[in-house]
C-alpha cells in the first residue's frame, strides 16, 4: 500500500515538472538576429551608375510576436533593428551592385536613390485546425522606394508563411523561418524590372 502510494507521488511529481518545463519553454522570450539573403537573379539595368542605397526600418516596435497565445509578457519574440538594418543595408548594397550600378550612401539630387524598407514584420501564434498541433503565421513586408529625376516608384512586396508544430519551434528554427521568409520578399524586390527601369534612366 506504501509502495503503491509512493508510485502515485512520484508520477504525480513527475508530470508537474513536465508542466512546469513546459509552460517555462513556452513563456521564454526569444532574441532573434536574423540574416536573410537574396538568391534570386536580378535585372541587368546599370552600366555602371551610382545609386544612393538605405535601408531603414518601418516598424513600430522591435517585437514581432509572441511564442504563446496566452499573451505572457516573458513570451515575446524580438527582432532587433539594429542588428538586422546593416544586413539589410548589405543586401540591398549587393543587389543593385548586382544590377550593374555602384552603390553608396551619400544622397544627391543628381543621382538616383534606392530605398528599401522592412515595413512589417509579424509572428502570430494561431490554432491549428489539426488536433494537438499550434501554428505559426508569419508576414514579412518589404517597401522598395525607387527616386529618380523626378519620378518616384514604389513597389511592395509580401510574403507569408503558416507553420504546424506539435512541439513549439526554438530559437534556431524561428530564425530558420523568419529567414526564409524575408529572402523571399529579398528576392521579390531586387527582380522587380520596374524598380531597376526606374533608376537606370
Amino acid at each position: 500500500m506504501r509502495r503503491r502510494q509512493l508510485i502515485k507521488c512520484s508520477l504525480q511529481l513527475s508530470c508537474a515538472l513536465l508542466a512546469s518545463l513546459w509552460l517555462v519553454g513556452c513563456a521564454s522570450p526569444h532574441y532573434l538576429t536574423l540574416s536573410p539573403t537574396r538568391s534570386a537573379d536580378v535585372p541587368q539595368a546599370g552600366q555602371g551608375q551610382s545609386v544612393a542605397v538605405i535601408a531603414q526600418d518601418g516598424r513600430d516596435s522591435d517585437v514581432i510576436g509572441r511564442r504563446s497565445s496566452s499573451g505572457m509578457s516573458t513570451s515575446t519574440i524580438t527582432v532587433s533593428s539594429h542588428e538586422l538594418i546593416p544586413h539589410l543595408q548589405k543586401e540591398a548594397e549587393r543587389a543593385v551592385r548586382d544590377m550593374g550600378f555602384s552603390p553608396t550612401t551619400e544622397e544627391s539630387k543628381d543621382r538616383p536613390t534606392l530605398i528599401l524598407e522592412l515595413a512589417s514584420l509579424e509572428y502570430v501564434h494561431g490554432d491549428s485546425s489539426q488536433l494537438a498541433l499550434d501554428e505559426a503565421q508569419l508576414e514579412g513586408v518589404f517597401r522598395a522606394i525607387g527616386r529618380h529625376q523626378g519620378t518616384t516608384y514604389t513597389g511592395t512586396y509580401t510574403s507569408r508563411r503558416t507553420q504546424s508544430f506539435a512541439v513549439k519551434p526554438g530559437e534556431a528554427a524561428n530564425t530558420r523561418m523568419l529567414n526564409d521568409l524575408l529572402s523571399d520578399g529579398l528576392n521579390r524586390a531586387f527582380s522587380d524590372p520596374e524598380l531597376a527601369e526606374l533608376l537606370a534612366r
